[in-house]
């Protein structure tokens, strides 16, 4: 607390889907405080990571601005991007020149697609990181169909799949190749894998499966195995890195540079710290929670909630959570869902077509009503707490 005032102060990092979601909720959580909540963020617009691969492919998207979802909400917005943490005084500094005091820091910067590992792939790719870098890729994208030309989408996770169906679908006339270390759809069960192939052999996507990039070039890729892939466009999803300022900080992380938290969502190393979405690295008995819109909700949720309580000297019950499918779009007419367990391996179930598009569309469009919603009463964003997977955690 500031030894001069009895407000709390709080600061959110971020304004991704975790970060909003943690900023209204606990501002009703704790209107009847003495608490004053600030969200930082670099850009007004709310960015629908989930959505991004449409934005490539040329789709136009609803334009959310974070100060209209606030509206009403008590929290205020700071624009601006963090530059640097000092963790003992407690203080933010802004790329604005501002300082900002918090007692308590939620950290929600997310991550970005890495592309340093790969000679070329950082000045000769593009990347789904950025809205306005997106809607550029989708102007380019249209000059290359135009010629029927050939277009690289490098990593075989739900991301590429996502973006390989939904610009072979905008453009039949394009050449797509999926460049996978592994089976696209490796994760899913048989029959929900069948289905995704066949819809990746009925968009005539090229896979080139087991092999990866050695380096990127202006109009081509070359793979380890030596062979050139022409490409007048490439797109990169594959590996994510964190932004280093937690570490810089002296902020406890693991080796990917999340924060590494304690089984309430607070920094081992400085509780006032909550790491929340893909900053954080959250660990169930199953293992570490990987970045997903699907985990990061619940530990939003959960670190605006937690720390209401703590605020009022109530207990915290340890953090819980289990996967329950995973959702994959396959272009705007076609999707496949495979239920999981807990731990986020394939149950038996899963839906395909039709039905996997009405249920695609309801998590991707879930968020933006969510917050909207939260502002009044608070939104159930986490289905399963992980069952008898996670039951250690609770005893």
């Amino acid at each position: 607390m500031n030894a001069t005032t009895n407000t709390h102060r709080i600061v959110v990092l971020g304004a991704g889907y975790t970060g909003m979601l943690a900023a209204i909720r606990l501002a009703r959580r704790t209107r009847k405080l003495d608490a004053h909540i600030t969200l930082v963020n670099p850009s007004e617009r709310f960015t629908e990571r989930l959505r991004m691969h449409q934005i490539a492919a040329g789709q136009e998207l609803a334009d959310h601005r974070i100060p209209e979802l606030l509206a009403g909400s008590g929290v205020v917005f700071h624009r601006a991007a963090a530059v640097a943490i000092d963790a003992d005084a407690r203080v933010v500094t802004l790329d604005d020149a501002t300082d900002l005091p918090y007692d308590t820091l939620i950290y929600a910067l997310g991550s970005t697609t890495d592309t340093s590992t790969v000679p070329g792939a950082d000045h000769h790719a593009w990347t789904l990181n950025d809205p306005r870098q997106a809607r550029r890729f989708s102007h380019r994208l249209t000059e290359i169909a135009a010629a029927a030309g050939t277009v690289t989408v490098v990593g075989g996770g739900l991301t590429g799949i996502e973006a390989a169906t939904e610009i072979a679908e905008s453009h039949p006339g394009l050449t797509v190749t999926l460049i996978s270390a592994q089976q696209p759809g490796h994760m899913m069960g048989d029959k929900a894998r069948a289905h995704l192939n066949r819809a990746l052999d009925r968009l005539g996507i090229v896979r080139k499966v087991g092999v990866q990039v050695a380096k990127v070039l202006p109009d081509a890729v070359r793979l380890t195995t030596g062979d050139l892939i022409a490409s007048d466009l490439t797109l990169w999803t594959a590996g994510v890195k964190v932004s280093p300022l937690a570490a810089q900080a002296g902020i406890a992380v693991d080796e990917r540079g999340l924060i590494v938290t304690d089984t309430t969502l607070r920094s081992v190393s400085h509780p006032e710290i909550l790491p929340i979405g893909d900053a954080a690295a959250v660990r169930m008995p199953f293992g570490v929670l990987h970045g997903t819109c699907q985990s990061g909700m619940p530990t939003a949720a959960y670190a605006a909630d937690s720390l209401a309580r703590r605020l009022r000297g109530k207990t915290v019950k340890p953090f819980r959570f289990g996967y329950i499918h995973q959702p994959v779009s396959l272009g705007r007419k076609d999707a496949v869902i495979q239920f999981t367990e807990a731990d986020d391996t394939p149950r038996r179930w899963y839906l395909k077509g039709r039905a996997a598009v009405a249920y695609k569309e309801q998590v991707s469009g879930s968020p933006v009503p969510v917050y909207k919603m939260s502002k009044h009463m608070n939104m159930q964003v986490q289905f399963a707490n992980g069952g008898r997977a996670t039951r250690a955690i609770a005893c």
